[in-house]
C-alpha cells in the first residue's frame, strides 16, 4: 500500500484477510441493526397510537357490547389493547352463558384470557430487542479483535524491516483501528435504540396492565 494513501477505503481494501472478514461481519451487523431499528420504531409508534385511540374510545360513554362487536369485526384495526379487551370480553360472555350467576368464574376466565393476550402482545413488541442488545454489546469487542489482530500483523512485519519507523508501522495500525471504528459504528445506534425501545415497551406494558385491572373491575360489577 502507498503509505501516503490513508483514505478509509484504501485502509479497508489493504487490510489483512481476517480484519476484512471482521469488518464485513460488523457491516452486516450494522445493516441488520438499522433494519430492526426502523421496523421496530414503526411497530412501537403504531402500537402507541392505536393504544391511545382505543383508550379514548373505551372510556367514552357507551355500550361495551357495541365496542366489542366493532373490535371483533375488525380485529387488526384497533391495536394491541383492543385485542386484549376483545379476548377478555369474549371469554367473559362465553363463561356467562356456560355458568350463569357464577361471577367468580366469569371474572377469572376473563382475566386469564386477557393475561394470555397481554403476553402475546408483549412478545410481539419485545421481538428483536435481544438482537439490538447483543449487537450493541458485542460489536465493539468484535472490532477490538480485528484491531488487535491487525496491530499484531503490523509489529510482526517490523521483523522484516531493518529500521523501524513510524511511517512503516502507521498504515498497518491505521488499518487495524478502522475495525474498532466500524465496531463502534455498529454498536452505538443499536445500544441507543435498544434503550429507547425497551423504555417505550415498558410504558406500553404498564398501560396494558392498568387496563386489565380497570377492565376487570368493570366486569366484576357487570357479573353481579
Amino acid at each position: 500500500m502507498n503509505n501516503n494513501d490513508m483514505s478509509i477505503l484504501s485502509l479497508v481494501l489493504n487490510a489483512s484477510v481476517l480484519v476484512q472478514f471482521v469488518m464485513a461481519g460488523l457491516l452486516a451487523i450494522s445493516i441488520a441493526s438499522w433494519t430492526v431499528i426502523f421496523r421496530k420504531g414503526f411497530q412501537i409508534r403504531a402500537a402507541r397510537a392505536a393504544t391511545e385511540r382505543f383508550e379514548s374510545e373505551f372510556w367514552r360513554p357507551g355500550d361495551l357490547h357495541a365496542l366489542y362487536t366493532r373490535t371483533a369485526e375488525q380485529p387488526g384495526d384497533h391495536g394491541p389493547l383492543a385485542r386484549i379487551f376483545e379476548s377478555g370480553m369474549r371469554e367473559f360472555l362465553k363463561t356467562r352463558q356456560q355458568k350463569p350467576g357464577d361471577a367468580n368464574a366469569m371474572l377469572e376466565a376473563a382475566r386469564r384470557a386477557m393475561r394470555a393476550a397481554y403476553q402475546r402482545e408483549m412478545d410481539a413488541l419485545e421481538s428483536s430487542l435481544a438482537f439490538l442488545a447483543s449487537a450493541g454489546s458485542v460489536s465493539p469487542y468484535i472490532g477490538l479483535f480485528g484491531t488487535v489482530w491487525g496491530i499484531m500483523n503490523s509489529f510482526r512485519g517490523l521483523a522484516n524491516v531493518k529500521q523501524a519507523t513510524l511511517a512503516a508501522v502507521a498504515p498497518g495500525i491505521a488499518e487495524a483501528l478502522v475495525a474498532t471504528a466500524i465496531g463502534l459504528f455498529a454498536a452505538i445506534p443499536a445500544f441507543v435504540a435498544y434503550n429507547r425501545f425497551a423504555y417505550d415497551v415498558e410504558r406500553l406494558s404498564n398501560r396494558f396492565d392498568t387496563f386489565v385491572e380497570e377492565f376487570s373491575n368493570i366486569l366484576q360489577r357487570q357479573a353481579r
